[in-house]
């Protein structure tokens, strides 16, 4: 037991000593989330770039496991689905990155609405347990959020992505601060 002690206590004081690659990576992240701000539309179309990539290239790698398939019938399904998620990132890249940011937005708000109404569901079903209204609550604001985001479809697709990652950069900005600087203490 002192030996496992010893290790974590080791590895925390390698990371404390690390606390400002922290707070210097959460600056970073602060300042590309005030980029992003800055210009919706094109974080909102970088975004649907990078998307696209990771499906052109994950399509590519489905193509290539299916001839390592040993049964045909296997390989006509790794192979479809690697075709298809290629053709889908070939469509958000090279075709027409708008019209996929307008799927990618509609596709959020179904999302968040099922979620949210998952999530609503669940916090209902154990209603006698504390904190569950506030999973219900959390749950009814998904929904309102998904159902925001449909009703001003597809015009609001060319920045409620950018919206999302911006906030999500800033956010985790602020996070990566705050654990450097508690890590210093």
């Amino acid at each position: 037991m002192t030996f496992e002690n010893n290790s974590i206590r080791s590895i925390t004081d390698e990371v404390r000593s690390k606390w400002g690659w922290f707070v210097a990576l959460g600056v970073l992240l602060l300042i590309l989330g005030g980029v992003a701000f800055g210009n919706l539309f094109i974080a909102t179309i970088a975004s649907v770039y990078f998307v696209g990539w990771l499906m052109l290239f994950a399509g590519v790698i489905e193509i290539i496991h299916a001839f390592g398939v040993q049964t045909w019938g296997r390989f006509f399904l790794w192979l479809a689905s690697g075709l298809l998620y290629a053709l889908a990132g070939i469509f958000f890249v090279f075709y027409d990155p708008i019209a996929s940011a307008a799927a990618l937005t509609f596709l959020l708000a179904v999302s968040l609405v099922a979620s949210g109404a998952l999530r609503a569901w669940v916090g209902y079903q154990n209603w006698e347990q504390k904190g569950s209204g506030w999973i219900v609550t959390a749950g009814i604001v998904t929904i309102l959020a998904g159902i925001v985001i449909a009703i001003g479809w597809p015009v609001n697709s060319l920045w409620v992505i950018g919206l999302f990652l911006a906030i999500d950069l800033v956010f985790q900005g602020w996070t990566f601060i705050a654990f450097g600087l508690a890590l210093k203490k």
